[in-house]
């Protein structure tokens, strides 16, 4: 069966809808997990302190990223980047239909 990453309803405005495309162990205690994350117009989202590395991809539409020391990083359509374990992060503002890839390296069951 073929999909798409853009198919699937929209969430409502300010929220985010997350969806696991593949999981897997690779060995004992090591874990991946491909998750597609449709935002809609979000502002200000909590806050995340990880125990795990994160990539992230915006396929579609923009984000803009706060680190814990308070520096943004603008996010648009191809761009990626690799959010290292603890390193505490949130969603300050996205597009109203912002499609992301997000790469779970570790954890996040």
């Amino acid at each position: 069966m073929v999909d798409s990453i853009f198919s699937g309803d929209r969430p409502a405005e300010g929220e985010e809808r997350f969806e696991t495309l593949l999981a897997a162990s690779l060995e004992p205690g090591s874990r991946v997990r491909l998750e597609r994350i449709v935002s809609c117009d979000v502002r200000d989202g909590a806050w995340y302190d990880q125990a795990w590395d994160e990539w992230v991809m915006v396929v579609r539409g923009e984000a803009v990223l706060e680190w814990g020391d308070g520096t943004t990083v603008t996010l648009g359509a191809g761009d990626y980047l690799r959010i290292k374990a603890h390193r505490r992060h949130r969603v300050v503002r996205t597009s109203a239909e912002c499609v992301w890839l997000a790469l779970h390296l570790g954890g996040g069951e």
